[in-house]
């Protein structure tokens, strides 16, 4: 049986047409009909159409009739950005094969690179495949030629398709069923099963989806995870055609999902490995590692009323995204909210999208920070992940921050801007690889910090859009980090506090204050307005007071009337000073997020 299943995915970057192909691949085999087609099936968020980026991986079963026998194809989908690249890897361990994707007309770009590299690690056979080759400005040749440098195949092994028209999509379709081997046959040994994604149904509570590696699993056994130890009693099984579909038994090298009635979906962890009570298996699949959140942000409710109807809508978010964490946390400029774990600014701006979009909140996000360690000179270890856990600079002995391995592949014209732009975020050149003529790989060690937040933005506009970025996370490194307040009227505002490089405070205090004088309103008394790290003032500007007028009743007269009329003013405004609250406005809070590092 399991000599005519295929398991395989497709990696690809950003718009290179992965989920068209699946299209045709669902067109072709026959899962849809005409009729029932749509762009993006696969794609169910509105977000994952308008962005061309696919947020949730959705596994697929094909059936294909080729030379008398009918084959069976799991499409096992994979997200398309770098924040989920631990979940591109596990859902590559759950395959045999891989479909390499290139657009003709862009060529391989950064993450192409390194999803094919994770294929590699994982031993799978891959398929290069070159698509848009319909496209005018189409250059296939120099496609071929970095494909065959990237993974040292022949040119014979590349396949040419365009999945819009489903010109080579037949080929395809043979070549997976020709090169891709089929899984290993073990139902007799103890089960196993890789966890690649999970969801959470109203009804039947949180589902894993599976690649049953080994042995076989039932209706009736009970399952148990060995992340966690939990254990439940399995009432359904089967396999995805567009819907879940039951089936009366999973076999090793079948891909499918599993009811067991697990209630909570922080149960299920991707990449954990799955066993039965009555067929246990002694040790888990190998690549296992928790879901580790890389960027923090507050999310804080407009109106302070609505911090319980964002704590459900949060709650209601994590039952489909495991990899979002949050605990509440209060603001003395902000009230109450929440403190939030990312995986990187993609998912980031995702979540706050969907609590627009799905449930109507309209929130403040506090400046994107990442995992900071601390060490103390008593010999502790604080992390800090938001700039009000750092702890006073007398007790730090030493700040240690996360770096990454880099890699952008762009064209040689702006190599001159792009070395520019990264040395300006304290980045580490390590190498530079020529693809070909018109493609370079420039490698570089940067602190995460300096990536989260608009480097991608700087990226696309100093090349023009043609540059492309990956990273993987390297670990931390001793870095020379303060804690820049902002002081308005005196008073710090936690909110507007953040954490940088000793060199970019000034720069980056200076400039903040400059926006901040714009934007806070005027009061009936001047506002100091400044930038402090420690007891040391960097910048300063003031928010000028509104001067009421009051010496206009006095027409003509002593001197010493005015004089008088003036002191009485400037008293009441001293008083004003020292009980009177500044409002900030919301755009205040923004500020922080368009400063630039350097003039």
């Amino acid at each position: 049986m399991t000599s005519t299943i295929r398991n395989f995915s497709i990696i690809a970057h950003i718009d290179h047409g992965k989920s068209t192909l699946a299209d045709r691949l669902l067109e072709i085999t026959g899962t849809l009909q005409k009729f029932q087609m749509k762009e993006q099936v696969l794609d169910d968020m509105d977000l994952e159409r308008e962005r061309g980026i696919t947020i949730k991986s959705h596994p697929i079963r094909l059936l294909y009739h080729f030379h008398g026998k009918q084959y069976i194809l799991n499409l096992i989908d994979t997200p398309g950005h770098v924040d989920f690249s631990y979940e591109v890897s596990r859902s590559l361990a759950a395959c045999e094969g891989a479909l390499l994707l290139v657009d003709a007309s862009q060529g391989i770009e950064a993450q192409t690179v390194s999803n094919t590299f994770l294929a590699l690690e994982n031993e799978l056979e891959i398929i290069p495949v070159i698509n848009k080759i319909d496209l005018p400005g189409a250059q296939i040749e120099s496609a071929k030629e970095q494909i065959m440098d990237l993974i040292g195949c022949g040119e014979e092994d590349i396949i040419l398709t365009s999945a819009k028209t489903g010109r080579g999509v037949d080929t395809l379709l043979e070549a997976i069923i020709r090169r891709i081997p089929p899984p290993a046959v073990r139902d007799d040994a103890p089960v196993r099963g890789l966890i690649f994604d999970s969801v959470f149904d109203s009804y039947r509570g949180a589902i894993p989806y599976v690649r049953i590696m080994e042995g076989t699993i039932r209706p009736g056994e009970k399952l148990r995870s060995f992340a966690t130890r939990n254990e439940y009693e399995i009432t359904e099984v089967g396999h995805f055609h567009l819907k879940r579909v039951k089936a009366g038994v999973l076999r090793s090298g079948d891909v499918g999902y599993i009811v067991a009635q697990i209630k909570n979906i922080q149960d299920l962890r991707v990449g954990d490995t799955v066993t039965t009570v009555e067929h246990a298996a002694a040790k888990p699949l190998p690549g296992y590692r928790e879901m580790k959140s890389m960027v923090f942000s507050g999310l804080y409710p407009v109106q302070n009323d609505d911090f319980e109807e964002l704590r459900q809508s949060l709650e209601k978010l994590q039952l489909n995204d495991a990899s979002l964490h949050f605990e509440p946390e209060s603001s003395d400029a902000l009230g109450f909210g929440f403190r939030c774990g990312f995986l990187g600014m993609l998912h980031l701006e995702i979540v706050q999208e969907r609590l627009d979009r799905e449930f109507g909140q309209e929130i403040i996000s506090t400046v994107p920070n990442v995992e900071y360690h601390a060490y103390l000179r008593n010999g502790e270890m604080v992390k800090v992940d938001t700039p009000e856990k750092m702890p006073e600079a007398g007790d730090i002995e030493r700040i240690e921050e996360p770096y990454v391995k880099a890699e952008i592949l762009t064209p040689p014209d702006f190599i001159g801007g792009l070395m520019k732009l990264t040395q300006d975020k304290r980045a580490i050149y390590k190498n530079t690889h020529y693809l070909d003529m018109n493609k370079v790989q420039l490698f570089y060690e940067i602190p995460l910090s300096e990536i989260v937040f608009d480097f991608y933005d700087k990226l696309k506009t100093v090349s023009r859009g043609y540059a492309s970025f990956d990273y993987e996370y390297l670990g931390y490194r001793p870095a020379d980090l303060v804690k820049l307040d902002i002081l308005v009227n005196g008073e710090p505002v936690d909110a507007l506090s953040l954490i940088t490089h000793r060199e970019d405070a000034p720069y980056q205090g200076r400039e903040l204050v400059v926006k901040l004088r714009s934007l806070i309103p005027r009061h009936q008394f001047e506002v100091p307005v400044q930038a402090a790290v420690g007891s040391r003032i960097l910048a300063r500007e003031n928010v000028k007071a509104l001067r009421k007028n009051v010496t206009a009743k006095c027409y003509g007269g002593d001197i010493s009337r005015k004089r008088k009329l003036l002191e009485r003013q400037k008293e009441g405004k001293k008083r004003m000073k020292q009980v009177g609250a500044v409002q900030i406005p919301q755009e205040a809070f923004y500020a922080v997020l368009q400063i630039d590092k350097k003039y």
